[in-house]
Formats: C-alpha cells, structure tokens, sequence
C-alpha cells in the first residue's frame, strides 16, 4: 500500500509521539519503555502476531511485570520491521466488537529483526541471557529444517554460555504444535552433539498451544483511520476483533509463569488437543464452509454469510448436529455463541476468498474426524455433505452470477480440471473430486454412502442454487428429515 500519500504534515507515531495523543480513549503505555529489555523473542512479526500475542505481553508490562518486553523478528520481508523501527517499535490496534470499537496503542516491541537479513543478530537474541520465552507465528503448513537450525543455533549459544533453557512456545496453527517443534529441534541439536540435544529435550520447555483472533490485511482506510483517530501517521496499524484466546499446556521452565499469564487472560491446561479440536471442528470448518457457500453465491465477506438466514441456520446445525458430539471442549455451546457473535461482527470484512485459500489441505484436518465420526455412529452427515459439494461447486473457479475468481490452493489445476470435466454431472463430480485420497483419507473415497449424499447436495445446488438448497438442508436436518447411513 502507498503510505505516502497521508498527509505529509503529520507527524509519524513514535515514542515522543505518544504523549501528543490527545483523545484520552485511546489506551497507551504508561509503563516506561526505556527501562525494558526483551524478555522474549518472537519469530513472524506479521499481523497476527502483533494483534495478539504482543497485546498479552502489553498488558504484563502495564501490570509492571518487565519481563515481557518483545524482540519481535521478520523472518524474511524487511518492510515491516524497518517501518516499525522508525516508529520506536510503536503502533496501534483498532480492536471492534458489534458495539463499536476503540484504539490501543501497544508499546511491547522493543526491538525488531530480519532473520534472512541478520541471522547472527537473531541466533544472538536467542542467547542473551534476558531472554526468557521464544515464540513462533510462522507457518500454518509444517515447520522446515532452517526454522530448526536458526533456533537451535542460538540454544546452542546459550547452552555454551552455561544460561538456562526457556520456554519455546509455538502460536502456529498446528496441531500438537509444542512437541512438533520439540522434536524437530532436538533432531537439529543431535547435529551438533547429543549432550546439547539432551540439554534442548531436558532444559527447555515446548508447551502446546491454541491462539483464535481473527486479524483481517492491513489496509490503506485502516491507515487512515489510524490517522484520524491518533493525530499521528502509524504506517503499521492494524484492525482486530474484541475476542481472543490463548491456551496453553501448563509447561514452562519458569513455573511462575502461569500465574502471570492467568492474571492477564490466558488460559492455562494440561491438556490443549479439547481446544484445538473444537477450533478446527467447530471455528475452522464453519469457515471453510462458509467461505465456499459465500463464494459460489456472490458473497464477500463471512459477516455476509452469518447475517443470511439459511447460512445462520446450516452454521448452527452443523455445529449441533455433526460437530459436537467431536469436540471435548467443555462448554461447546457457549463457545458456539461466541462464535456466531464475532462473524456477525460487521467491522472485520473478512474475505471469503481468503477463507478458502488452499481448502484442500484443509479439509483433512477441519471435516474428516467428524464425517467419520459420524458414519460410523450411523448419524447425519447431511451438513458435512453439502460443505463438501460446496467445495466441490467453488472448484469451478466462477460463481452463480457468471463472475470468475481465482482458486487459491496448491491442488488447484488439478480439481478445477475435473470440477469442469463433470460439471454436468453432480454424481460423477462427487466420485472424481471425492475420490482425491490426499483430500479425503482411503476411508472416505469409496464410501458409496458418503459420495451419494455428497451428489446429492450437488445436485440440490445445480437445481435450486446455493442459497436456496443451503436452506433445503438446513432445514430439512433441523426437521428430522434426513437419511441415515445404511452402508
């Protein structure tokens, strides 16, 4: 985006800057920031990143623990970094509900970094002796070989230097996320030696972990409303939604930590699988279903989606009648209000097309366990069916009103190719795109039960249209008129 073009005349938000700020409303750090150093280091210093974790340690630091303090790190783009950097680490979060919004400015970035710019700068942070926590936002796929070694290169600093192990703390999207990366790095540490391997597995703590805040692209207006609000240029100001979530396994080298998360909001377990499951079960693939259904009726935002009825009313039923008897998260209705509330947010213009990025890789993880789930109880898969024939009907790349858009995932030549090739077809659709084993798991592509009322909710889409046979669906599962598995 052209920052440029904001008035000029305007000075750029930085620490001095922050007291000119004269709308008492807007949250700023009244903690001395000139005092701290980082406590942690912070991998993927994107949006995400910046909207939730960093406002965590903010608020620690606000509470006058100085532990906290962030060097947050870009693992490749040097934009961001140097823009904050120019800002003392400085930005604001314009964070909405359904209510209204307000402004905070967070003041946790003490210092920034460029990994693929300055390696030795990082693998050094990893070492000092201040540093306490490491955490990751950096992939939503599987982490590589080289996120393993510059981590464990600076371990391995610290482990020569005689400090402490810390905490590594995963925020990825990645089930089982903490001893994912605990095997990986204690895998790279071997390379080394296996008393540093030893030390890494023994001295360091990888505690799983389950992040949720929805934090839409920066955006030229979001700058400018920025700018109205504060009085200040902040070139790297950001929207998010009231809600937020954080749970973690009650593993750290510093007991005494959970006592200071707890106190600022985060959920502390012993187990965190309930509360990743119930996000990809219940948030992920209402997501992905949504996104589909949204985008084939000419839809472009998930507050779209919610605020229409039959999509309201399949969202609801999914989650009652195919997802929760799945998920152990206690409490599954309340968390499904509070799901229904943040999409029906209308400040967070969430896009259905990006929602449905890579939906192939998706699917395995956000529908499978609960379309087996449900088969093999003998009990209704008709939402799950018409998710997946909505899926099927996006892969054609071109919605209801003739409008083309592109298909953003990594199988996509492939199920475009044949989304078009049996396009006329709704049975022969449901037995080509439901037969890609990578997608769909052996159990499920020769399932003649499963593919059939895939079919058959493709069909309803081909007759009646997506919004229309979304209803059908809906309603007819809410009314008990629904097949049972008979295979």
């Amino acid at each position: 985006m052209d920052t440029t073009k904001l008035a000029a005349a305007v000075p750029r938000l930085c620490a001095s800057a922050v007291e000119s700020i004269q709308d008492k409303r807007i949250g700023i750090p009244r903690y001395q920031r000139s005092e701290l150093l980082p406590g942690v280091v912070h991998l993927g210093l994107g949006a995400f990143h910046r909207a939730h974790q960093a406002l965590v340690f903010d608020s620690l630091l606000a509470a006058g623990d100085s532990r906290w303090g962030l060097w947050s790190v870009g693992m490749r783009s040097a934009v961001l970094a140097d823009d904050l950097k120019a800002q003392d680490g400085m930005y604001a979060v314009q964070i909405a509900s359904s209510k209204g919004s307000s402004w905070r400015c967070c003041g946790a970035l003490l210092r920034t970094s460029v990994a693929a710019r300055e390696r030795s700068v990082v693998v050094q942070a990893i070492a000092r002796e201040q540093t306490r926590w490491l955490t990751l936002t950096v992939t939503e796929k599987a982490y590589d070989a080289n996120l393993a070694a510059l981590i464990v290169d600076g371990l391995a600093l610290r482990h020569s230097l005689g400090l402490r192990g810390i905490t590594i703390a995963s925020c990825d999207n990645l089930q089982n996320n903490g001893r994912t990366l605990q095997a990986l790095c204690v895998a790279q540490a071997l390379r080394h030696s296996a008393l540093l391997a030893d030390w890494v597995a023994q001295q360091c703590a990888f505690p799983n972990s389950m992040v949720d805040r929805i934090v839409p692209a920066a955006s030229p207006e979001r700058l400018r409303s920025a700018q109205l609000a504060l009085g200040v240029e902040d070139r790297c100001a950001l929207g998010t939604e009231e809600f937020w979530e954080w749970v973690i396994e009650r593993k750290f080298v510093d007991a005494s930590d959970e006592a200071a998360l707890v106190s600022v909001g985060v959920l502390v377990v012993d187990d965190v699988l309930p509360f990743e499951e119930a996000k990809l079960r219940m948030l992920n693939a209402s997501h992905t279903a949504m996104a589909c259904i949204g985008a084939v009726a000419g839809l472009q935002v998930i507050a779209q989606c919610i605020h229409t009825p039959a999509l309201l009313r399949f969202v609801r039923g999914l989650n009652q009648f195919e997802v929760s008897p799945h998920v152990r998260r206690p409490q599954w209705e309340a968390y499904l209000a509070a799901l229904v509330e943040r999409w029906q947010n209308p400040a967070l213009l969430h896009s259905v097309h990006q929602i449905a990025t890579d939906s192939s890789i998706k699917i395995s993880q956000r529908f499978l366990p609960c379309i087996v789930g449900q088969l093999v109880a003998q009990q209704s898969v008709e939402h799950l069916a018409f998710a997946a024939a909505a899926w099927m009907r996006y892969a054609r790349g071109v919605d209801e009103n003739g409008v083309s858009y592109t298909v953003n995932d990594p199988l996509a030549p492939r199920v475009q190719s044949l989304a078009h090739k049996h396009a006329d077809d709704a049975l022969a659709t449901a037995q080509a795109l439901g037969g890609i084993a990578e997608i769909w798991g052996e159990s499920l592509i020769q399932h003649e039960f499963w593919l059939s009322r895939v079919a058959h909710w493709l069909q309803a889409i081909q007759n009646h249209g997506m919004l229309a046979a979304t209803a059908i669906c809906a309603d007819s599962v809410l009314n008990g008129h629904t097949k049972r598995n008979h295979a």
